[in-house]
Parts: C-alpha cells; structure tokens; sequence
C-alpha cells in the first residue's frame, strides 16, 4: 500500500482478502481521482471512521464523508458508505435506479464479480464531494 500515507489505512486495506481489497483499492482511486478534478474540493484527509477507510474534505469543507468497506453481512460485496443525514443516497437512487444497489439511506452496494459502475459513482462521489457547496 506505498501510496497510502496513512499507516492506519494501509493496515485495515492490507487485511482485506485480496479480491474485495482490489475492488476497494479501485473505489478509493475513484474518491482520490475525483475529487482532483472537482474544482472547489481540495485536498483529501484519508483516515478511518468506524475502523474503515473514510474521505473528508477537510479543508475545504465542501462536501461529505464518504467511506467504504466491505458488507459484514456478505463477504462477496462492498460499499461506499454515505452521511446518513444527507438526502445523497435518496437522489442517487432517483438517478440511478437500475444501475445501482442501495442499502437503505447510507450506501450504494456493490458485488466483487460486477465490473465498477465508474460513470454513475463518479457521480455519485462528485455529489457527495460538493454536497455543502451544493446545498447553500
């Protein structure tokens, strides 16, 4: 994990099986590649939420976390966690109806077998990445 700087983070990814950590690996170059193209974003804090890779926007303050990790219910699938709090995850499943898997008010699902949705999630993370900016 040489790109990842914290070592905490390093640690929970390299734990992961190797199939479900190259899957997450994929979504956290999808957060970390999104938002250097999201103008207004700025720089990334990657650190562990609920002992889980999470990406705050920190210094800008412009969006909301997001967190991923596997689906402790099914150890096939993995998720990209969002606030709860937000309405995010409701206006995803308007959009995106077919494309993607929910669960609840919190998260998008996703299986290891499944190609990465890439075009809807960068949506998605866009979304979550400007969510404060959005709103006011």
């Amino acid at each position: 994990m040489k790109d990842i700087e914290n070592a905490d983070v390093a640690r929970v990814f390299a734990a992961y099986p190797p199939s479900l950590r190259r899957k997450l690996l994929v979504l956290r170059r999808l957060i970390l590649d999104t938002a250097a193209a999201t103008p207004g974003v700025g720089e990334i804090e990657e650190t562990l939420k609920w002992g889980e890779p999470a990406y705050l926007t920190s210094a800008s303050k412009s969006g909301s976390t997001l967190r991923l990790g596997p689906v402790k219910s099914s150890p096939s699938q993995y998720a990209l966690y969002f606030n709860c709090k937000t309405t995010l995850v409701d206006t995803f499943r308007t959009l995106f109806p077919v494309e993607l898997r929910y669960e609840g008010n919190r998260a998008i699902v996703l299986d290891s077998a499944d190609t990465v949705p890439r075009e809807a999630l960068v949506f998605c993370i866009t979304a979550a990445l400007m969510y404060h900016r959005r709103k006011s």
